[in-house]
């Protein structure tokens, strides 16, 4: 079962003509028009698989109706049979039995119900409130397949041959090969290949780490699984953002802007759903075209379209950092920053001549890929993917890869095409309970071109060109999900320094007697771009060392008579675990040394450590 969730100002419906005849048109205990006001518009289609199990569709229906309704705080629901969600519908009986049920039992929850009749054509108007959770989306089963999505439809589909290439070329059976290799790179075999759940049922420690820490929280008031940011993982979140946009840039990607709703109709979705990410729809005023939401290839897609592109253009890389990407994960699926509704992805499509081109501009941004793991000081481990038929056409490209990479990586070959791309090389870091995140990864593309009506020219002959889709960092959340987890495997947790919150704290011993020396200190490293701060706070100074560790400042000093007298500062660093003397200018360079290269953004929160409020309330 689909179900499309428009909170909404009003509903208001009119049947105009049976879309099926008497037999199939409701005529009896429905109403022929209707409105109502304030309300959560309920559109459904009844799929062929929800026959086998009504009783459980519904009862998993009412419990999605239910949490809908209760984060939009009404009572008041339209039942909207909409047979456009679905190419694949029950039959009319059953479909009709289940809008029923639907509302007896919702009714006798204490819902008040509007239920529009089954097989008519309607005139409807509806009227979208417009805030972040009025356009929600859920797919409903009777019993909910682990691999739902992946291989649905294809339960004959051949398996992967896994392998592991070390950098000399070496090629072994991937699980035969696990004595041999690192811890990382054997959880990610376990994960991919022999499907061992590490942990199962435990959540990665970055879940506690984000809250505890003050970065990110849940919002009760939004739909399950979306983020509130507050200042201190919103500026690690932008950093992580700058630093991609730099590094695409760097590399000869131009940024874009595209829409996140599209007026595509009915053929366009069947064409394009599931290809280009998550839907969300809105629905126009006596008019069944729906506006859809989609991540950003498809707006990428649409530029390059109505371009005219020489050969001499290519490799043409349009690049856009896309802060509305969606996916339908389920209650019980969402985890903290690895599985979430609403993400942001830095995604580039590289238009190219020919295959060869596009084997070197997959090896490049593998490469770029694999340096971001330096730049965040995370653990990457690759996995290579592609057909049978690429393998042994570039078996020695694929040894140069691996080989370029420096490091072994996990290879799965595919008897055939199952998916738009023909190779792909991915990045996952290896989480706190043993469980991959996957994050970069570049995919060659071979048929968005043709259809997308994509074309260069080259001065003769117009050619549909290979393109790349490419993240160099994956979702920016998966990204601090990667260093959080990192964080709580050390034994003195930390960010690196050009991500740190707060660089730099001073704690005066006396505010009043030392409070002043201290704010000068600030605006000498203010004035370097550093980010600094001074624990002002009526507490003792040990209280206040412990709030310098809680946060991880990687440098803090206490300030006394003696530092101010010698302007020589006892500087705790964190990543050593001790104390140093040095002036403040050699704190200055060791900090500017640290973030070398790296984005550096202004303090998010007052200098002043009284004035930061406890957003967690712990």
């Amino acid at each position: 079962m689909r179900l499309l969730f428009v909170h909404s100002d009003h509903l208001e419906f009119e049947t105009t003509e049976m879309a099926g005849g008497e037999d199939l048109a409701e005529t009896e205990g429905v109403p022929m028009e209707g409105r109502m006001e304030d309300c959560v518009t309920v559109f459904i289609s009844v799929e062929s698989d929800d026959e086998e199990d009504l009783d459980g569709v519904v009862e998993n229906a009412i419990t999605e109706l239910e949490d809908v309704a209760g984060q939009l705080n009404t009572n008041d629901v339209v039942l909207y049979p909409y047979a456009h969600l679905s190419d694949d519908l029950a039959g009319p009986d059953a479909a009709k039995e289940v809008m029923r049920r639907l509302e007896t039992e919702m009714e006798a929850a204490g819902y008040e119900i509007l239920r529009a009749p089954f097989g008519w054509y309607k005139a409807f108007e509806v009227s979208c409130k417009g805030h972040p959770l009025s356009e929600l989306s859920r797919h409903v089963a009777a019993h909910r397949d682990e691999d739902e999505g992946e291989t649905e439809g294809e339960p004959d589909r051949q398996p992967s041959e896994w392998k592991v290439m070390t950098p000399d070329g070496d090629l072994q059976d991937a699980v035969a090969a696990k004595e041999n290799l690192g811890e990382d790179l054997v959880s990610f075999i376990e994960d991919e290949v022999e499907g061992i759940t590490s942990n199962e049922g435990q959540e990665p420690p970055h879940v506690d780490l984000m809250q505890e820490k003050g970065f990110v929280g849940y919002d009760d008031l939004s739909d399950v699984g979306n983020l509130r940011w507050y200042p201190r993982g919103k500026l690690v979140r932008d950093a992580l953002m700058e630093y991609v946009n730099d590094l695409v840039v760097e590399y000869g990607g131009m940024p874009v802007e595209t829409p996140i709703m599209y007026d595509l109709g009915a053929r366009a979705i069947d064409e394009h759903a599931g290809k280009f990410g998550e839907r969300q729809y809105r629905f126009e005023s006596g008019d069944r075209r729906m506006m859809l939401r989609f991540a950003a290839c498809f707006g990428q897609f649409s530029i390059m379209r109505d371009m005219h592109i020489s050969v001499n253009d290519l490799p043409l890389r349009i690049y856009e950092m896309s802060t509305y990407s969606f996916r339908r994960e389920q209650k019980g699926e969402v985890t903290g920053l690895k599985r979430l509704r609403a993400f942001t992805m830095p995604d580039m499509h590289t238009a190219t001549e020919n295959m060869e081109q596009a084997r070197e501009e997959l090896r490049t941004q593998a490469e770029l890929a694999l340096q971001t793991s330096e730049d965040l000081d995370l653990n990457y481990e690759p996995a290579i993917r592609m057909t049978r038929e690429f393998y042994e056409d570039n078996e020695q490209w694929v040894e140069n890869v691996v080989a370029d990479l420096g490091k072994s990586a996990l290879i799965e070959i595919l008897p055939e095409r199952h998916h738009y791309w023909s190779a792909k090389i991915d990045f996952a870091a290896i989480d706190g309970l043993g469980r991959p995140i996957e994050n970069p990864t570049v995919q060659i593309d071979v048929e968005s071109a043709e259809r997308f009506d994509i074309e260069y020219t080259d001065g003769t002959d117009s050619h549909h060109p290979p393109i790349l889709h490419y993240s160099p960092s994956g979702g920016i959340e998966r990204v601090f999900a990667a260093l959080l987890e990192d964080a709580a495997t050390m034994e003195t947790p930390q960010l690196p320094t050009w991500l740190s919150p707060t660089q730099v704290r001073f704690i005066p011993v006396n505010p009043d007697a030392h409070l002043e020396y201290c704010e000068g200190l600030v605006d000498e490293l203010t004035e370097a771009d550093v980010r600094a701060d001074v624990d002002d706070r009526d507490e003792s100074v040990g209280k206040r060392i412990a709030r310098a560790e809680t946060d991880w400042v990687p440098y803090y000093v206490v300030i006394g008579d003696r530092e101010m007298e010698d302007d020589e500062l006892g500087v705790n660093v964190r990543a050593d675990d001790e104390e140093r003397d040095m002036p403040l200018a050699e704190l200055r360079d060791q900090v500017l040394q640290d973030v070398e290269g790296l984005p550096q953004q202004h303090r998010y929160l007052p200098r002043h450590v009284s004035n930061h409020p406890n957003f967690t309330g712990r």
